[in-house]
């Protein structure tokens, strides 16, 4: 029945996307925008901006799983269009690929708008190497983030987990930067989504290791990942880099500061034609927890049967 629900939710996020008006995960970002604007205010310490940041978490992450589980039985088609709003893949293809065609065009100034929709480093001067390797970054730390998490958490609880975890990484991409606005703000959120976020990183990095030489992806995963700023996002890209065959990390610049990432990977740089092989090693991942989960459950029935 798990997998089911899992091929359901898929289906309609392949065939709807995420919906165009009032998409609920759109609603949680404005209440926590304003949230944010009340209790992150430098007339307060760091202190009290640190209990305010954990206290506002709780009160927007919470409340919503623990209803689900109060009501114990949702029913199969509110868990599958729960899983369905907490699912980005489609979303992630279409803005993989708004920066793919420009680059392969050739316009540029196209190209670094739409990347500046996928990450969060200043695009204005990026050049079609540092857009490519933006891109590919960014899909496969979204392919953990917006996919596989999501049908990880969803098998591990149903819905009322599905729905924490996006709401909590959502949280961490609004709050969970290191610059002076968010860096004791922002504290809480960031490490839950660690700690949320850190076995379903892992989950990621072997299914991307899967489609290339399982035992370097796992090696280059565990050895260059933890250098990276992001433990959960180091595993993933460089899990999937590995796979893929390119060289990512290097020289970046976010909120006119530069910082410089470590290798992730190895091969070739990335290029632009590296955009849609990423989005195929997510979407191949999507199918290998799906038969994954389908074997397991098969076990599981013919045990109980026999």
């Amino acid at each position: 029945m798990v997998t089911f629900s899992l091929c359901l939710a898929l289906l309609l996020d392949r065939i709807f996307g995420e919906p165009k008006h009032w998409h609920p995960l759109v609603g949680f970002g404005w209440l926590a925008q304003q949230i944010e604007s009340y209790l992150n205010s430098a007339v307060y310490g760091d202190a009290q901006r640190a209990v305010f940041g954990a206290t506002a978490w709780c009160v927007l992450v919470l409340p919503l799983p623990a209803l689900l589980v109060w009501a114990d039985d949702t029913g199969p088609i509110l868990n599958v269009l729960l899983l369905y709003l907490c699912l980005g893949y489609r979303s992630l293809q279409e803005h993989g690929m708004q920066v793919f065609r420009p680059l392969t065009d050739g316009n540029i100034l196209d190209a670094r708008k739409y990347t500046g929709y996928l990450v969060s480093r200043d695009t204005g001067a990026l050049d079609e190497p540092a857009m490519a390797r933006a891109t590919v970054e960014s899909v496969l730390e979204n392919g953990h983030d917006a996919v596989v998490a999501t049908l990880f958490w969803y098998c591990v609880g149903g819905a009322p987990f599905a729905v924490a975890h996006r709401l909590a990484n959502t949280l961490d991409a609004m709050w969970g930067y290191r610059n002076a606005q968010y860096k004791v703000f922002g504290f809480f959120s960031a490490k839950m989504d660690d700690l949320m976020g850190w076995p379903s990183a892992k989950l990621t990095a072997c299914l991307y290791a899967l489609q290339g030489n399982f035992w370097r992806c796992v090696n280059n995963a565990f050895h260059q990942g933890r250098q990276y700023k992001s433990l959960n996002g180091g595993w993933v890209i460089a899990s999937g880099a590995t796979a893929l065959n390119v060289r990512l990390g290097g020289a970046s610049l976010y909120f006119e500061q530069k910082h410089i990432s470590p290798t992730l990977g190895g091969g070739k740089p990335s290029t632009a034609k590296d955009i849609p092989r990423s989005l195929a090693l997510v979407r191949k991942s999507c199918f290998l927890w799906l038969l994954i989960c389908a074997i397991t459950e098969g076990i599981s029935y013919a045990a109980s049967w026999w």
